[in-house]
């Protein structure tokens, strides 16, 4: 392994304490080669201006340590110093990581995080469960980790994810808690998780070409069924059979296809849907029952036509049926949806009527709901108060974001919102945990961008408008 200028990536956990290395048998009680899974990457460039994590396994994997730190400023001490590229080559081991993290004054010290392995029967309930689905694999092969996967796990048992408590640091600085390099160190892992979610499955005790395997062995055991039936009924002898599969063009059972991914082609994809048809023009035919505008009921079925066709397409896809369901809409939820869609002035009254808004509360609401669904339409329309534990963890967060010396705005905090004093910005705390930007128009504080898991990227945003 390399690092981006070509210079040897040592293994950090030998680069300070070369004798300092666990045994096999203590990684793996079961036997297995611990160096099989090891994976060792070279230091990332600076992460200025970004969030360390965007996928939500990764937001999880941060939230996993900001609820088990107890000092704020360690865990915003260890953001400065992953930000600033201070973090060396991380090695990800079965249990464990590690890597050399470097002080302002050029110290070094070997940080390591542990995070408990699962047992042999998790594992082989979590390989049945995934080998049952293949669409959790195709989602893994993608470098997805799709939330019906976890919650399957979750539901048989298995935490994928590290909850509070889960991470436990060591640090050669002497810290009995999450230090500034324990804290780093987990800020860097969450970008290569946004990479990779096998890095979390090696952190757990497997590693990528392994657990792959093990599922490629599971899915031909699948295929070949209760032992000699296949093999039996394929030779059509024994059996009785007609021969059929040795037939050319009779094809094999899809499992066994499956299995055997790595040297057959793959399937063609289904073919695209075509457009949605066009609706039927109403204006002019039979005069509609009063209080029915033939334009908006020519909208209304065009709408329901594209829903379909993408009910549809969602069908045919590689990931179906792992995609998570789709809520439940309210209807004044739903009015705001089709609002969005730009169905003209008059059909636009009808929805901001029909939903109890004007048409500037309307208008919001679409801007809304284009930046996050029915989230943001929630973080607009919604005012509520956390609970005091999860108003204390928001509170610290966001003191977090300004650096040591940086000129900090006064803001006045009302239950979700903080309000920058005699300002015109803002920003809410969604239920989702995460931040919202919002800006003062023409008198109503309206959303000035995406929400973001780091208060610090949404108030950039807003500082970025200013």
């Amino acid at each position: 392994m390399t690092r981006p200028g070509g210079e040897e990536a040592m293994d950090p956990a030998q680069e300070l304490y070369p004798d300092e290395r666990e045994s096999a048998q203590e990684r793996h009680p079961d036997g297995r080669d611990p160096a099989a899974g090891e994976r060792t990457f070279g230091a990332l460039p600076p992460a200025r201006g970004r969030a360390f994590a965007r996928s939500w396994w990764g937001q999880a994997w941060l939230k996993a340590l900001e609820d088990t730190a107890l000092d704020g400023e360690q865990l915003k001490l260890g953001r400065r110093h992953a930000r600033a590229g201070a973090v060396g080559a991380v090695s990800v081991r079965c249990g464990r990581i590690t890597a050399v993290v470097q002080d302002r004054d050029h110290t070094r010290h070997r940080s390591d995080v542990l995070l408990q392995q699962l047992g042999v029967a998790d594992w082989d309930r979590l390989l049945d469960l995934v080998a049952d689905r293949a669409g959790h694999i195709a989602a893994l092969l993608d470098r997805d980790m799709p939330p019906v996967l976890v919650g399957d796990a979750a539901a048989a048992g298995i935490e994928l994810l590290p909850g509070i408590g889960d991470l436990e640091a060591e640090c050669s600085c002497g810290a009995w808690d999450h230090c500034a390099h324990t804290a780093a160190l987990c800020y860097q892992l969450a970008r290569l998780l946004d990479q990779d979610p096998f890095v979390l499955l090696l952190l757990r005790g497997r590693g990528e070409r392994e657990l792959l395997d093990a599922l490629q062995a599971r899915s031909a055991a699948r295929a070949q069924g209760p032992a000699g039936e296949a093999g039996a009924a394929g030779r059509g002898g024994a059996a009785g059979g007609d021969g059929a599969a040795e037939r050319p063009g009779s094809g094999v059972p899809a499992v066994e296809a499956y299995a055997a991914r790595d040297i057959v082609p793959p399937l063609p994809a289904a073919p695209p849907v075509a457009a949605p048809g066009v609706p039927p023009v109403l204006a002019g035919a039979t005069p509609p029952a009063p209080g029915v505008a033939a334009a908006a009921l020519e909208f209304l079925i065009g709408d329901a036509a594209g829903r379909a066709r993408g009910l549809l397409a969602d069908a045919l896809s590689a990931g179906h049926p792992d995609a998570p369901l789709q809520p439940v809409l309210t209807p004044a939820q739903d009015a705001v949806r089709l609002a969005a869609a730009g169905p003209g002035e008059a059909i636009a009254a009808r929805l901001a009527a029909g939903s109890g808004r004007d048409a500037r509360a309307l208008s919001l609401a679409v801007r809304a709901w284009e930046l996050g669904g029915p989230a943001g339409l929630a973080v607009l329309e919604e005012d509520w108060t956390p609970e005091p534990e999860e108003l204390a963890r928001a509170t610290g967060r966001l003191a977090a974001s300004w650096e040591d010396g940086e000129a900090r705005p006064r803001l006045r905090a009302t239950r979700n919102r903080w309000t920058e004093a005699g300002g015109e910005v803002q920003l809410r705390y969604g239920r989702d945990g995460r931040w919202w930007p919002y800006r003062r128009e023409s008198g109503q504080w309206a959303p000035a961008g995406t929400a973001t898991d780091d208060p610090a990227s949404a108030w950039a945003a807003l500082s970025a408008e200013g």
